[in-house]
């Protein structure tokens, strides 16, 4: 029997919608319910989705949930209202102050120590902007407060005082109830508050990383699917200056992401990764938290996401948007041989990621078919930007 992992990351309202997308996608093409998988790692919005889906919320419901489609009688209780709790595209003024001092501190001290959105997280102030209406949604799924068993949900945080990333739901975390953990997975510096648990404060994960992808390695699984909506392997080319700007972020996120699942892969473990293509990009736009495009992304991805599964499934060579979908394993790509796929025509790196490497060795290093990313054994595809580490 496959033991199986999922990373759900970071994203935002529209991440959000984009993700579920994916796990209808992924649901389809790779015949599994993501209910049934070993361990769910949730970021921020992927928290939330981690929750629900160990709390026993088909994929189903959540497609219908987001298109307002009225709920069936065997349907779990999902108390959240997307046009009145998703909140606005911006935040509330904040509170005139440093969100944490300490950490400040030891940013100056020591720069270098931690990523760089981690590191600029102290210096943001004190969001207030209400997660209420999230920690509404895993309450009433899991009035108990407790974890479930299968998919166990690990949640995601940073410490706010120390920097320091934070699983729950893993042995030896800190003790919290589902709820809890969601919300400081959640608690975005400068938009929202710090959550309180045991007496510390935490922020959202994706502060540490968007995925966090390698908190799985070592536990024996034999593939993991990560869903990363704030990572892309293909682009658009967006004229909004701050539309250009946030591209720049994500392609930083999907280089940490890559580098964490080579991590994984080390250990023996099969990787399949997911971001948003070229159209997701557009339909998203340039901020992840503007409400009012939720329903085109969570409509867009529900078909780029099936393409590019499907690609990647029949390990065919060049998809329509210019983006490969083979999988990468020990002698190529797929059935198609030693080097034969090309990924993200506007990809990572400086000019896109080139050419596999020979023998599928990895995506070679930059000036050598293409901007490499230096993650050998990792391969990339999909029209909705896919990647595979085999």
């Amino acid at each position: 029997m496959t033991r199986r992992g999922l990373v759900l990351g970071g994203g935002g309202v529209l991440g959000f919608a984009w993700t579920i997308g994916a796990l209808s996608a992924l649901e389809q093409v790779e015949g599994f319910d993501p209910r049934d998988v070993e361990v769910c790692v949730g970021t921020s919005a992927g928290s939330v989705l981690s929750a629900m889906l160990g709390c026993g919320v088909s994929v189903d419901q959540m497609v219908r949930h987001q298109l307002g489609e009225p709920p069936r009688p065997d349907d779990l209780v999902i108390r959240f209202d997307y046009d009145r709790d998703s909140g606005g595209a911006l935040p509330p003024l904040p509170l005139p102050r440093l969100g944490s001092p300490r950490m400040a501190r030891e940013v100056v001290r020591r720069p270098h120590r931690f990523p760089p959105l981690a590191a600029m997280a102290p210096f943001f102030p004190p969001g207030r902007a209400s997660l209420d209406p999230v920690t509404g949604v895993v309450r009433a799924l899991r009035p108990d407060g407790g974890w479930p068993l299968r998919p166990v949900p690990w949640i995601v945080a940073m410490d706010y005082d120390t920097g320091r990333r934070v699983v729950f739901g893993r042995d030896g975390a800190p003790a919290a109830t589902l709820a809890e953990a969601v919300t400081a997975s959640c608690s975005i510096p400068g938009w929202y508050a710090a959550t309180v648990i045991g007496g510390r404060r935490y922020v959202d994960g994706g502060t540490c990383s968007p995925t966090s992808v390698d908190v799985l390695a070592g536990q024996g699984l034999d593939e993991v699917f990560v869903l990363a909506p704030m990572t892309s392997f293909a682009y658009d080319r967006p004229a909004a200056v701050v539309a250009r700007l946030e591209r720049r972020l994500r392609r930083a996120f999907t280089r940490r992401m890559v580098r964490e699942a080579a991590k994984l892969r080390a250990t023996g473990t099969r990787v399949t990764m997911l971001g948003p293509g070229p159209a997701d990009l557009t339909a998203i736009g340039a901020n992840l938290m503007n409400p009012r495009r939720r329903r085109l992304v969570l409509q867009t991805s529900l078909r780029t996401s099936l393409e590019a599964l499907r690609q990647s499934a029949a390990a065919c060579g060049v998809g329509a948007d210019g983006a490969g979908a083979g999988r990468v394993g020990a002698g190529g790509v797929g059935a198609g041989g030693a080097g034969a796929g090309r990924a993200g025509v506007d990809g990572v790196g400086a000019h896109g990621v080139g050419a596999d490497g020979a023998g599928g060795v990895g995506v070679g290093t930059a000036g050598s078919g293409g901007a490499g990313i230096g993650a050998a054994g990792v391969g990339l595809a999909g029209v909705a930007g896919m990647a595979d580490a085999g």
